[in-house]
């Protein structure tokens, strides 16, 4: 059992370092590609900056204050999009978005970003004003190009730009849930480009902080209690210690996502109330261990029955509301597959374990514990 707990520990950390994002995708796009010839003739001469990952933007201000934009990127399917933000929030913003079609045929409209549902996305809608004829999207080598022109009231100068693409054909200009995004800042008068406005760093840090606490660490410091009581009183205090810097990590992750919340009003109920019920058990948790009774006290089988299921209780509603959270925070890909291999995990060893602990009841021929 003391090898089965160290190759447990082992592979936990293991797959906790496969819950990092990975890096952003490399550079396979830039300035140096020419433009497609459908293009050459009315948004020649352009300025042109890589502004994220693959995402190339070129422009130039013209007369009556006329924006010419060419915004490029991979592709293969889906959609790709550019927002102009009054504050640099995704919702009251207005984008083009254009996208092939299953025929083969090129699309690009505005849309009104009203809100963060699908169907709060609407199209031929917003601020923006354009002429549908200076619209034109092109696919070629592998990126797609979405050029239009846009006039606004003033001189562009220090602009809110959104960026996001979805791996899904829209149909009937119903727009799929963006697979990725950004949000920073653009000087068209200068080129350079400022911050995210988007707080993406403090997402990630609730993230991973809820993920490493609740996903990796509380999940070990129970496998502790239930596999490894031969060794006492080791494995209380593994347990405890384990518990107790999985929760205050869980409880950093919780503040980040508070701070969060206040600075984006994310309308994700779901996930916030599950988060406060798990947070909930955890506080009724560490308050069962200060009002622990004695092992010779009548009252201690009732406590061990309600310290034992209320912690289950919260790793399993913690666990859905990880799986939550990746999905509404649009976390991508690394984050499903490093969580899912995380779980795969810690559900093989658990099961591992119980066989053998099982097993090592049933050849001392000793009654079954309640733990």
């Amino acid at each position: 059992m003391a090898r089965a707990g160290v190759v447990l520990a082992v592979v936990l950390a293991a797959a906790s370092v496969s819950l990092a994002p990975r890096a952003a995708t490399a550079q396979t796009s830039s300035c140096d590609d020419a433009l497609p010839p459908a293009l050459a003739g009315n948004y020649s001469g352009l300025a042109c900056r890589l502004v994220w990952n693959n995402f190339v933007l070129r422009y130039a201000q013209g007369k009556d204050n006329v924006v010419r934009v060419v915004i490029s990127t991979m592709y293969s399917t889906g959609w790709v999009g550019m927002g102009f933000s009054k504050d640099g929030m995704m919702v009251g913003s207005s984008a083009m978005v254009g996208w092939i079609g299953k025929t083969g045929m090129s699309h690009i409209k505005q849309f009104n970003l009203r809100g963060k549902t699908p169907s709060q996305v609407v199209a031929d809608e917003g601020f923006l004003q354009s002429k549908d004829h200076d619209h034109t999207v092109v696919v070629q080598q592998a990126k797609i190009y979405l050029a239009f022109q846009l006039r606004f009231q003033s001189p562009l100068k220090r602009q809110p730009v959104l960026l996001a693409l979805g791996n899904a054909i829209p149909v009937n200009d119903r727009l799929t849930e963006h697979q990725d995004k950004a949000s920073f800042t653009f000087d068209f008068t200068t080129g350079s480009s400022s911050g995210s406005s988007y707080p993406d760093g403090l997402k990630r840090a609730h993230g991973a902080l809820n993920l490493f606490a609740w996903g990796v660490l509380l999940p070990i410091g129970a496998i502790v209690a239930r596999y490894c009581r031969r060794w006492d009183p080791l494995w209380f205090y593994l347990h405890a210690g384990i518990q107790l810097v999985g929760f205050i990590l869980g409880l950093a992750g919780i503040v980040a996502g508070v701070s969060l919340y206040n600075k984006i009003q994310a309308d994700v109920p779901a996930h916030r109330g599950l988060g406060i019920f798990v947070l909930v058990l955890g506080i009724l948790q560490i308050l069962a261990f200060f009002l622990r009774p004695h092992k010779d006290s009548k009252y201690r089988k009732y406590w061990n029955w309600y310290h034992h299921w209320v912690g289950r209780l919260a790793l399993f509603f913690a666990a859905i509301n990880i799986v939550l959270g990746i999905k509404v925070g649009a976390a991508g890909n690394s984050w499903k597959i490093g969580y899912g291999f995380n779980l795969a995990i810690l559900l093989i060893t658990i099961i591992t374990l119980e066989v053998l602990l099982w097993t090592r009841w049933k050849n001392n021929s000793s009654s079954m514990p309640t733990y």
